[in-house]
Parts: C-alpha cells; sequence; structure tokens
C-alpha cells in the first residue's frame, strides 16, 4: 500500500477533519468549530483539499460553508486546490478528467493558507480511507500533512463499528486522535444515549461534543456545544 513520509508539525494550531463515512456532517462540524475558534478571538480558515460536485456556477457546497464560516475570505485554490464537477469518489472523478491529486500541492496550499491564521482546519473527502487516486487515499493525505485529527461520528446503526474501525486505522498511521464529535444524523436513531456512551468507553480521545439532529446548517447556532481540542 502507498505512503507517505510525515513532514514535522507546523507551529499553530490545525487539525484534520475526518468522518466514519460520507454524509455524517463532516462540514456541518468543520464549520462549528470554526465559528467556536472566532468565538474566541482567533482567526480561523478552513480548507478543503479536494471536493466533487459543482453546480451550475461551478461552486462546491461544502467549500462555500466553509468559507462562509471562515474569519476571511482566502484565495480559492489555497481552499480548495482540487474541485471536480461530478459528485463521484475523488479517484474516479481525477481519473476522468485526466488530473492526478498531488499531495505537495495540498501541501504548498496548506502551509500558505495556514500561515494566514491562527486556527486551520482540513477536511477530508467522505471517510479517512476514500481513494484520491491509484495508490493513494485521504489517510496518506491526513499523514503527509501530519496533522492531530478530529473524528466526526455519524451517530446511526453500525456507528459503534464504523467509528473503532477508523480511530484504529487512524493510530495505526502514527497520526493523533485529538477528540470526537457524536453529530446526531438519525433523529429515530434507538438507544442514542448508550451508543454514546459506548463510543466514550471505547475511543482512546475525548467526546468533543453532541450535536443535535439538524434540518438545516446552522453551524454558528452550535459552536458552543463543540470543545476544542488543546
Amino acid at each position: 500500500m502507498h505512503r507517505t513520509e510525515m513532514t514535522p508539525l507546523r507551529p499553530g494550531t490545525a487539525f484534520f477533519i475526518t468522518g466514519t463515512d460520507t454524509e455524517v456532517g463532516k462540514t456541518l462540524v468543520t464549520c462549528a468549530l470554526l465559528h467556536a475558534a472566532r468565538q474566541q478571538g482567533r482567526t480561523a480558515v478552513g480548507m478543503k483539499p479536494v471536493a466533487a460536485g459543482t453546480d451550475d456556477t461551478g461552486l462546491n457546497e461544502d467549500v462555500e460553508r466553509l468559507t462562509a464560516a471562515s474569519s476571511f475570505d482566502a484565495a480559492p485554490e489555497l481552499v480548495n486546490p482540487y474541485c471536480f464537477t461530478s459528485p463521484i469518489a475523488p479517484h474516479i472523478a481525477a481519473a476522468e478528467t485526466g488530473q492526478a491529486i498531488d499531495l505537495e500541492v495540498i501541501r504548498a496550499a496548506f502551509e500558505k493558507l495556514s500561515a494566514q491564521a491562527d486556527f486551520t482546519l482540513v477536511e477530508g473527502a467522505g471517510g479517512f480511507l476514500v481513494p484520491l487516486g491509484e495508490t493513494l487515499d485521504t489517510a496518506d493525505l491526513a499523514v503527509h500533512l501530519n496533522l492531530p485529527v478530529i473524528l466526526v461520528v455519524g451517530m446511526r446503526l453500525g456507528c459503534i463499528n464504523h467509528a473503532r474501525l477508523t480511530a484504529a486505522a487512524i493510530l495505526e498511521r502514527g497520526l493523533t486522535l485529538a477528540g470526537w464529535v457524536a453529530n446526531n444524523i438519525d433523529p429515530a436513531m434507538s438507544r442514542r444515549a448508550e451508543n454514546i456512551a459506548a463510543l466514550v468507553d471505547r475511543l482512546p480521545a475525548p467526546l468533543l461534543g453532541v450535536l443535535p439532529y439538524q434540518t438545516k446548517h446552522e453551524p454558528a447556532a452550535i459552536a458552543h456545544l463543540l470543545q476544542i481540542p488543546t
């Protein structure tokens, strides 16, 4: 399996956001944490290195939300170095366009972007092991940036297994699991509190917050429910 060498962690506060799956609320949590940092008086900026799926104007919804939640409008090429039109798996989108995702391009964008802020969040695509190329996946990106990871757990049936597998994959690569967020994505989930308690006992990182089920994307309203890792 492809591996990349770790590079030294830059001074300052930056985290890599991943999830137990796609559609578990990574962007919501990332935006809420950006708002939480701003409420503490920090300049905060979000980054989405790889995005797939654009509207008629060529904009990606996740990227637009991260930009709106940030302290300033950063250069689009730094916030989102790779953006593909089709809402499909990134490695397939990249192959169809003939464009290879280069970790060094992302690294350079991250360094320039994070130098402008006190607090930087890098949101991955899909789950932790989503492919980005023939021999490259999101885990390789996290290792290349060498950032502590925040795991977003979508609270639904099966989340305990998914969360524990993802946590194990993060630690296996020598990364720090800085914390996790329980995001209620299934309003009908049975025994939600018991599932959260089970994860508190089994995940090797602190619970940073529990987010309520939301029908609208309102990260600023829930920022106070999240704790920023130290």
